[in-house]
Formats: C-alpha cells, structure tokens, sequence
C-alpha cells in the first residue's frame, strides 16, 4: 500500500532533475522557479527515502505530508483544483501503509469495531 505512492513520489522526483517538456512550464504557473525546481526534488526525494527506511518512516510520513500539503496548496492558489484530490489520495496511501506496518502507530491510533 506504501510503495504505490513511493515510486510515484521517486517518480516526480526525477522529473525535477530530468526536466521533460512540459514540466518547466507547469512549474512557472505555480510560480515556481527552476532554480528552486532542484531543491524540491531533492526534498522530495530525501522525504520519500525517510519514509522508506523502517527506522525514520514516521518522520517521513510527516515531513511527506507537509510536502504535499504544499502542493495542494499551490494548486489551490492557481485554481487547479483537478489536481488537488491526488496529494490527499497519496498521502491517505502513505500514512495507510504506514498504519498496517507500524505497530506502533496502530497502538497510537486503535480502530475498534
């Protein structure tokens, strides 16, 4: 359930550094730099393998969370809101994923029936 999300995140990592066409462009109607395309790819991608790592997958999930409430936001500021709905379903399958490997975090938060 956590690697779906992953390898799209390690995914759209990649197209900061790789730069194809279109990507550029989308990120200059966010108002967004390219210069400042580098650094968030490496974030994304520094998030992504924290989460990976059994040790700082908490971390992860929560920096991951604030990684694409940001984008979600970003699109909301330009009024994409077709766009907005995949952040929160990524997120929902990270901490989801999280929850059913992390008895911690099922200890933290019990779903009874």
């Amino acid at each position: 359930m956590g690697v779906l999300p992953c390898l799209m995140l390690l995914q759209s990592s990649a197209m900061k550094f790789l730069l194809p066409t279109g990507v550029p462009e989308h990120f200059a109607e966010l108002g967004w730099n390219l210069g400042t395309m580098w650094w968030m790819g490496v974030l994304e991608a520094a998030c992504t393998v924290a989460y990976l790592v059994p040790r700082t997958a908490m971390l992860g999930a929560i920096l991951l969370s604030g990684y694409l409430g940001g984008g979600m936001a970003a699109h909301v500021r330009i009024g994409d809101w077709a766009v907005v709905l995949f952040p929160l379903i990524l997120g929902i399958l990270l901490w989801g994923g999280l929850y059913l490997r992390e008895p911690r975090l099922r200890a933290l938060i019990p779903f009874r029936q």
